[in-house]
């Protein structure tokens, strides 16, 4: 009994435990990466790089993550109840994403829709496709547009504070904020509208429509010129 107790025994035992945990963890890991699964049922998944930096998050509705800059997670100033994907760059800022939702409410109005998009650098998307019903309104659309060379985080910040005031003062802190944070504007839209329409819309650097090439939902094809101030310069029709 004193051999057991001795305390070379003890630090040898303790030793070879130790030894054979760590192969086991090691052995674990090792069979891990290299699994198959017939079905894998998640609320959530976190693909990250090898330093553990976000790169593309797939979610359900209930752990759909907030917004990323850099590493950093921020609440949403808007929740979004849908699943999806979210992708980021290479400094885990996020950069786009597909998400989706689809229900009828108590009411029986169908509310659906479906976003693919990219971001310019920490910015907000810069081209997106969308489709999606409203109650009876259908859409699809192709959107192009431009933004600002500033952070996006001091657009979310500015949302989070103005979003507090009086909705009659509202209006003018965004007028007032963007006086300053210049570039934003939508330059190109391709889509089916709800009323049936399909349409072409080019835009200047101020997002005001220029050129718009359309076809009615009875058919009628007409192409119109505007102005600055959003007045037909020149329309042509197929009559014409």
């Amino acid at each position: 009994m004193r051999f057991f107790s001795d305390q070379r025994f003890l630090a040898i035992y303790s030793g070879v435990l130790t030894i054979v945990f760590a192969l086991s963890v090691l052995c674990g890991f090792a069979a891990l990466r290299s699994q198959s699964f017939d079905q894998l049922t998640v609320h959530r998944i976190n693909f990250v790089e090898p330093d553990g930096t976000p790169r593309l998050i797939i979610s359900d509705r209930a752990e759909f993550p907030g917004a990323f800059m850099r590493g950093k997670e921020y609440p949403r100033p808007d929740r979004r109840d849908v699943a999806g994907l979210l992708f980021m760059n290479d400094e885990a800022s996020e950069m786009g994403g597909l998400i989706w939702a689809g229900m009828k409410d108590k009411d029986g109005k169908i509310q659906n829709d479906g976003h693919l998009s990219f971001d310019q650098y920490e910015q907000d998307q810069i081209f997106a496709i969308d489709s999606g019903q409203e109650d009876q309104d259908k859409f699809s659309a192709i959107r192009i547009g431009e933004r600002g060379d500033y952070p996006i985080q001091q657009a979310i910040d500015a949302k989070l504070q103005i979003r507090k005031l009086p909705k009659e003062q509202q209006d003018a802190e965004w007028k007032k904020f963007f006086t300053t944070h210049t570039g934003d504007a939508d330059r190109i839209y391709l889509g089916r509208s709800p009323d049936k329409s399909a349409s072409l819309r080019l835009k200047d650097g101020q997002g005001r429509n220029r050129l718009i090439i359309r076809v009615d939902a009875e058919g009628n094809p007409v192409i119109q010129f505007l102005d600055e101030g959003g007045k037909v310069s020149k329309e042509i029709r197929a009559e014409n």
